[in-house]
């Protein structure tokens, strides 16, 4: 029978070598480096609210690390050390250990491609859930922050949304995708990819970011509300899979665009002089950004159609206490 030790053991402990005390005592111990701040952040992942009961687990491993990774690159901070809290069925922890080596599987093969070391945490019986507590570091008075949006600012993101929220429909059996397109689809939603490097190199050209996690429209209004500025968003100038623009401008469609969530890729802000430098630091790391807005002054934000119309928002993003299963 597995104990929780057992499970710590054999899946989980690993030696630290970027901390000074890692897994097996009360707490961890870190050195920080000279001149740096700590960035902390947390995330947890419930059974059947962020997953299905039968996600592949080395995905679900990759997942439940990359959410805070994203985290670490909104603020420009490099991650170092992580915290996993698994809460386990006792029939997984007991019968199931395929599931438990590809979890980990695909938490440390991330960890391993961003220098992330798994230093502590807690494992405990009860229905499936992860929460994991990511720390970075970031150059002191240089992260990047939600409060930091100037007026005159253009808004950028990058990649491409709404692609993951759009693969969750079709799971939900709210839409159909073909073969194809769930295959184009479903890697957003199942393994994001955080944009750690872009985090880092917009440090002293952004003013701000966020990492897409509930939504553009939800996520780029925390912006806003912190940095107390309103802002006007184009819609035909929302980088779209080719998937998803040709279901425009279905409502499910364009709910997933402004307000599906899930993306994780980043949205900031930034002074229009830095318009080429954004462009060939673009280029330079062969992602995708894109243009989308104008920040100014006042309050609130209006996303105009492909006429420069206003559009009414259905909704907004997701909230975990208003809205249903992700």
């Amino acid at each position: 029978m597995n104990s929780e030790f057992d499970i710590i053991r054999r899946y989980f402990k690993r030696a630290a070598s970027n901390a000074a005390l890692g897994i097996g005592d009360d707490a961890a111990l870190i050195d920080i480096t000279p001149g740096n701040e700590l960035a902390i952040s947390t995330d947890t992942l419930v059974c059947g609210k962020h997953f299905f009961a039968d996600t592949d687990p080395y995905r679900l491993g990759h997942k439940s690390l990359a959410v805070n990774l994203s985290d670490m690159a909104a603020m420009g901070a490099k991650p170092r050390w992580a915290l996993l809290a698994l809460t386990l069925p006792e029939t997984l922890a007991q019968q199931n250990q395929t599931w438990l080596q590809q979890f980990s599987a695909g938490f440390f093969a991330l960890a391993e491609q961003h220098h992330v070391e798994l230093i502590g945490g807690d494992t405990t019986a009860g229905p499936l859930n992860i929460c994991v507590q990511i720390l970075g570091e970031v150059e002191k008075e240089k992260a990047l922050r939600r409060s930091g949006a100037k007026s005159g600012d253009d808004i950028w993101v990058s990649g491409t949304l709404g692609d993951a929220a759009l693969a969750l429909q079709h799971l939900l059996g709210k839409i159909v995708l073909n073969p194809d397109e769930i295959d184009q689809c479903l890697p957003a939603l199942l393994t994001p990819a955080p944009r750690i490097e872009l985090g880092r190199r917009l440090i002293g050209l952004a003013h701000s970011a966020i990492d897409i996690s509930d939504g553009l429209v939800a996520d780029l209004g925390h912006i806003l509300q912190n940095s107390e500025k309103s802002a006007v968003i184009h819609l035909h100038s929302i980088p779209c899979s080719p998937v998803l623009k040709k279901r425009l401008p279905q409502s499910v469609a364009m709910a997933c665009l402004l307000a599906g969530g899930d993306d994780y890729e980043l949205c900031f802000t930034a002074p229009t002089a830095h318009r080429a430098k954004i462009t060939m630091l673009a280029a330079e790391l062969r992602m995708p950004l894109t243009c989308i807005g104008e920040i100014s002054s006042g309050e609130g934000l209006i996303v105009k159609d492909a006429q420069g119309k206003t559009m009414t928002l259905e909704t907004t993003g997701y909230d975990h206490f208003s809205t249903g299963n992700r």
